[in-house]
């Protein structure tokens, strides 16, 4: 397998970490990410309008640039080595995913709205029955003359108080955990005026993120909400929920990468008995065995990449193994780095805190390592 990125794609790759490194700073983005505001819209209209990275990997025919996975991988993990709380896997690579693959007017028009930094989107799919499991879908969806009426609870919707438009998947026919029947639904929202029929719960997630349960009763939609063939959305919902664990597996890569450098440098200058403690043997081993746990999980992560565009079978089990494989790497380095810091390792002022939330985070988004390793295993057997 070739690592060896493009000249484009290195070209990419340096404009984001110049433009993240002059202007995203630890300290900023985490006062913002507690403020009322959650995040920093200034930032986002750079990500759109001097960085292009919005539309980057969105379809040309919506005035994206038509990048593929690798040019992704190559923004995520930036993203990530900067731990940037700004909603770009919600919006871009869930929000664009669902929306490019279901088609349509509308959602071309969200489409576009997403690459011009106009439009943020949320997914709400998990209920609080449903575990990870994205088709186990209990929200109903029924047709009121040329309407829909959804009723149902929604829980962890990430990104929701800084979304423009919520993507909603509701059972419209069939069994509560059946894959066939389940539709997406889209629409306008606004966390802090919600439609009539939406009950907003919002908080801030551990990671200095946020999110939302979403209750809906009797919440009317205009027939056009309805995104590709009623009940047959699962298809594009799997592919790009596979995606997004991609995603994240990357930004995680950029978290551990910021990790290890940081403890390794700490190790440096830390003074025990007269000597810097990167001087200990010991020591020494540990910070090899974090440097390994990287690799693998680099390695990993690329096939993954490269995977997004085969059979379903082969991508699910290519995105299972790299999300098993970052979830005990993220978890060996995230310790390591806290034990090897000390106690300053936890606190707010320093990055390793931060940076170990959401590492930890990401060990259970879009699946935990059990629930991947169980999928793995399923498409494995003859």
């Amino acid at each position: 397998m070739d690592f060896t990125l493009t000249e484009e794609q290195e070209l990419l790759r340096d404009a984001v970490a110049g433009f993240l490194g002059a202007r995203y700073e630890l300290e900023k983005s985490r006062n913002a990410a507690k403020s009322d505001a959650g995040w920093q819209p200034a930032l986002w209209r750079g990500f759109a309008d001097e960085l292009g990275i919005l539309g980057a990997t969105l379809p040309e025919r919506v005035d994206g640039m038509g990048g593929g996975p690798i040019e992704l991988m190559v923004i995520t993990e930036e993203l990530g080595r900067a731990l940037v709380v700004e909603p770009y896997v919600d919006t871009v690579v869930v929000g664009g995913g669902l929306l490019g693959r279901s088609g349509g007017e509308r959602a071309e028009e969200v489409l576009r709205q997403i690459v011009s930094g106009a439009a943020r989107t949320a997914f709400a799919a998990l209920e609080p029955t449903s575990g990870p499991t994205f088709h186990d879908v209990s929200t109903s969806a029924r047709g009121d003359g040329e309407a829909w009426v959804l009723d149902g609870a929604k829980t962890v919707v990430t990104s929701a108080p800084l979304a423009t438009h919520l993507l909603i998947t509701a059972r419209t026919s069939g069994d509560r955990r059946d894959k066939a029947g389940v539709s997406l639904f889209l629409t306008e929202f606004d966390a802090a005026n919600p439609p009539t029929g939406v009950e907003v719960h919002s908080y801030r997630t551990i990671d200095d993120r946020v999110g939302s349960d979403l209750t809906f009763t009797g919440l009317r939609l205009p027939g056009d909400a309805l995104l590709g063939t009623e009940g047959a959305a699962w298809d594009d919902i799997e592919a790009t929920v596979d995606e997004a664990t991609t995603a994240i597996a990357s930004e995680a890569v950029g978290c551990m990468r910021k990790v290890l450098a940081d403890t390794v440098e700490y190790a440096k200058q830390r003074q025990q008995f007269g000597v810097s403690i990167g001087s200990f043997q010991v020591l020494q081993h540990r910070m090899v065995d974090m440097y390994m746990e990287l690799e693998q999980a680099v390695a990993a992560v690329f096939l993954a990449v490269y995977s997004l565009g085969a059979s379903a079978a082969d991508r699910a089990r290519s995105v299972s193994a790299a999300k098993v494989t970052i979830g005990r790497a993220a978890r060996f380095i995230g310790q390591n780095a806290v034990q090897l810091h000390g106690a300053m390792g936890m606190t707010e002022e320093l990055a390793i805190g931060h940076y170990f939330k959401r590492l930890t985070v990401i060990e259970r988004e879009f699946g935990s390592s059990e629930q991947h390793l169980a999928r793995y295993a399923a498409l494995t057997r003859p």
